[in-house]
């Protein structure tokens, strides 16, 4: 659910879907908190991708701004109207990754068991062990 907190920059506004981690928002680009989804020329990306387009279509979102910057991104915690998380929606379909880096393990436990060896690329990169031109780290 969306914090109550009232010292949160907050945008809010339908979006358009770059990825399964990057939505736009007003013309502002926002990098989901917490969690790390395929690039589009990896396996599962274009999957994550359309999964958040339906999340997503024709609803307003609401973006909590965090602390920081990722890759000339903004990142913010984002919520649909009914207070569902994004991030730990994509998680629990199995399309994103929990990033416990960024989030503290926050959506580890929303992870479908074997998840990390079918997007083992992106868990590859947690660990350092694949870097990407598109890599995040």
């Amino acid at each position: 659910m969306p914090s109550n907190n009232l010292c949160t920059k907050v945008l809010q506004g339908k979006c358009y879907v770059i990825d399964g981690d990057t939505i736009v928002i007003r013309n502002t680009r926002i990098r989901l908190a917490g969690i790390d989804a395929p690039e589009l020329d990896q396996p599962w990306g274009k999957s994550a991708k359309f999964a958040m387009i339906a999340l997503c279509k024709g609803k307003v979102i609401t973006a909590e701004v965090q602390e920081g910057e990722s890759y000339d991104r903004i990142v913010a915690k984002c919520f649909l109207p009914d207070g569902t998380d994004l991030s730990a929606a994509l998680v629990e379909q199995g399309l994103a990754l929990d990033w416990a880096k960024f989030s503290g393990g926050a959506y580890r436990h929303l992870e479908p068991a074997g998840i990390r060896k079918k997007l083992w690329r992106v868990a590859a990169k947690h660990q350092g062990r694949l870097h990407s031109p598109n890599s995040r780290c």
